[in-house]
């Protein structure tokens, strides 16, 4: 749909909350939106300037839309959340997050049985859950079967059964863990006070069950019952040290959910702690893909809606590392600034990140065992999005590093067959070029390996990869062509942040896919000339190996070089002062000597 297609039935879309709906010519729906007025958030998708690529592909696809009036804005958040579920759309968010997280059952039947379960039946009986953690549920239900005795049979406990006499007690009643209910031995008011108790245990509400057990000891040493008190006591004890162990917040807090996001390009990342009664009772984080350059705001929004109706929350205060809206108005947005709910956001912060550090790590992993053959296909996809005259079996990307303007690097890296090879790595100190000069420092550098490359007769790469923009790919071509070497590999400058790939002479750039593997590669190869440059940078500093501008003026000492840095804090701020500003820090003949050489050489 052009902007002069959505010009013609623009008129026809009212100023009023509600969602927008964007199908495709294959009436594929694309994408589901909220607004507070739905002509000017259409509108914003058709004109002449679009806030991202994604955006503009989207627009590319779109040949109708539909739209639905609702009362306000939470309610289109709520309409929109329910589409999003049902549809699926391409370019909506996508919670990456498929797993299937057991429950913990309290069957529908007489002296119901607990036990762990990964299918959520519509049977009538009570799921309490989900839990992220199957070890954990197991550990749950191990912790409660020590101090309140339910059945593990399966066994028809109808009450004419049970007076008929059908069943006898099993080695379960003999060892204590089972009161024999199936002879009568219990009554339901009786197994049903024990279910209430492993309720508030899987709440996180051990107070209550210590308070109850409390109770029951007093009442049993009343009675002389000296070993049943005793047994009482040693269960107290358990839950004591159970109740230490779990509650990590505060004994103050009620029940708040705590999220917390952190957001890397297309990939978002949300961590979900559930405390309830001062305990963290479910903890955890998942993956969301953005399509459409969504805020963090945005994302949360979206996250917390899903999370808290997937775990079935129901607390009334979520605590967030920044101010959001949510649909429901009667939930209390906290930004905390101190105090126990601050620990607790950072407490999420660090297991978000974490989180992000352990996907990245693993995603390194699997590009470093993928096999030949799936490498071949990312180099193949490449050379095709490049138009390559040949597979770039041999990478090579370049990358310069200053610190505060000062003291320039280069790194360059190099990949073969998709995968780094360390062996080929090369830092340069920078020898030629005076002071910051991006553009000549790329040039110096691209021209030193590729000398030296044919000098020693070895091959070249098919791809040079320039981090930077035009500029530096202008210098590095510059290089090249002084070398004799333009046509025999093909240059390309890496935009910083935005993935831009701009080709000699071009004046518009080139984005790969945003969701390819070859991106992915290309970022990976960026990722690492940066931090191979900056570790290389990093070492020679703290080895004191850069030489300070200033200790090349004769006359100047050590001594004078670090009473001019402390007080001026850069060669920069040197450079600056007037010889009177320099004379009232060492000296008026030192000040000459300092003045003149920087003043002689402008």
């Amino acid at each position: 749909m052009t902007q002069d297609q959505y010009q013609l039935i623009a008129d026809t879309i009212p100023h009023l909350p509600g969602i927008y709906k964007y199908f495709d010519k294959n009436n594929t729906l694309l994408y589901v939106g909220k607004a507070k007025d739905l002509r000017k958030r259409t509108a914003s998708y058709f004109s002449k300037t679009f806030t991202s690529y994604k955006t503009h592909e989207l627009v590319q696809r779109i040949d109708r839309l539909e739209f639905t009036i609702v009362d306000s804005e939470q309610d289109a958040f709520l309409l929109e959340n329910a589409l999003i579920k049902q549809y699926q759309p391409k370019y909506n968010i996508e919670l990456k997050d498929d797993k299937t997280y057991p429950y913990i059952v309290i069957k529908k039947e007489p002296f119901p049985r607990v036990f762990l379960t990964r299918r959520k039946l519509n049977d009538g009986s009570e799921y309490l859950g989900p839990f992220t953690s199957a070890g954990r549920v197991r550990e749950l239900i191990g912790f409660i079967k020590q101090y309140i005795p339910l059945r593990t049979c399966t066994l028809n406990l109808q009450q004419s059964n049970i007076v008929k006499g059908k069943f006898k007690v099993c080695l379960e009643y003999h060892l204590g863990n089972c009161k024999g209910p199936c002879e009568g031995l219990q009554t339901q008011d009786s197994y049903n006070e024990g279910i209430f108790q492993m309720r508030e245990i899987l709440k996180g509400n051990v107070g209550s069950v210590i308070g109850h057990y409390k109770k029951q000891m007093q009442e049993y040493a009343a009675e002389m019952a000296f070993e049943k008190a005793e047994m009482m006591r040693k269960k107290l004890e358990h839950l004591e040290n159970y109740q230490a162990k779990s509650v990590v917040v505060s004994k103050y807090l009620t029940n708040v959910d705590v999220f917390s996001i952190l957001k890397d390009n297309d990939i978002a990342y949300v961590n979900y702690l559930m405390v309830q009664n001062g305990t963290i009772v479910q903890t955890h984080t998942v993956q969301l893909a953005t399509h459409l350059d969504e805020s963090e705001e945005e994302v949360l929004q979206f996250a917390i809606y899903q999370l808290r109706m997937q775990f079935n929350s129901l607390s009334n205060e979520v605590i967030v590392p920044f101010t959001i809206s949510l649909a429901d108005a009667e939930i209390q947005v906290t930004v905390p600034k101190l105090g126990d709910k601050k620990k607790l956001l950072e407490l999420s912060l660090k297991n978000v990140n974490y989180y992000q550090e352990e996907i990245k790590k693993k995603k390194l992993l699997h590009l470093e065992k993928s096999t030949p053959e799936a490498q071949k296909v990312v180099l193949q996809q490449l050379q095709a999005y490049l138009h390559l005259p040949l597979l770039p079996v041999h990478i090579e990307c370049f990358d310069n590093s200053n610190f505060h303007g000062s003291y320039p690097v280069s790194a360059m890296v190099c990949f073969r067959d998709g995968s780094p090879s360390n062996k080929d790595y090369r830092h340069y100190n920078v020898k030629t070029v005076a002071g910051i000069n991006d553009f000549a420092t790329m040039k110096e550098v691209v021209y030193r390996r590729y000398k030296r490359l044919v000098a020693e007769n070895v091959s070249l790469p098919q791809l040079v990869i320039i981090d930077g923009g035009k500029g530096q790919l202008g210098s590095a071509i510059e290089a090249i062509t002084e070398l004799g070497l333009l046509g025999k590999m093909v240059l390309v400058g890496l935009a910083k942040n935005e993935e831009e790939i701009f080709f000699p002479g071009d004046s518009q750039s080139f984005k790969l896919p945003w969701d390819s593997d070859s991106l992915k590669l290309l970022r990976r190869i960026r990722d690492e000339v940066h931090r191979f440059g900056i570790t290389f940078h990093r070492n020679q500093r703290s080895k004191g190996t850069f030489k300070n501008e200033l200790e090349n003026i004769q006359g100047i000492g050590k001594q004078t070089i670090l009473q001019l840095m402390a007080q001026f804090k850069s060669v920069k701020n040197v450079k600056n002062q007037s010889q009177n500003e320099l004379a009232l820090v060492i000296g008026a003949a030192k000040a000459a000597l300092v003045w003149n050489y920087f003043n002689t050489s402008q």
